[in-house]
């Protein structure tokens, strides 16, 4: 989860004219939450290996 002082930072690194459109300050912090939502999956070894990740996308197409 994102904390105050990451979003904060997120947004004082933010150009002046991105303010324009609060749409692309959410865009930007909802980005944010997912990659750090992703490292911590990594960290806790909830992966999928690309072999694994294949044979799942394979499974979609065979009936």
């Amino acid at each position: 989860m994102l904390t105050k002082e990451k979003i904060i930072e997120s947004i004082k690194a933010m150009p002046e004219d991105n303010f324009e459109d609060i749409d692309v300050l959410l865009e930007r912090i909802v980005v944010l939450d997912k990659i750090e939502r992703g490292l911590k999956d990594v960290e806790n070894g909830n992966v999928v290996s690309n072999e694994e990740m294949k044979n799942v996308i394979d499974s979609w197409f065979k009936k």
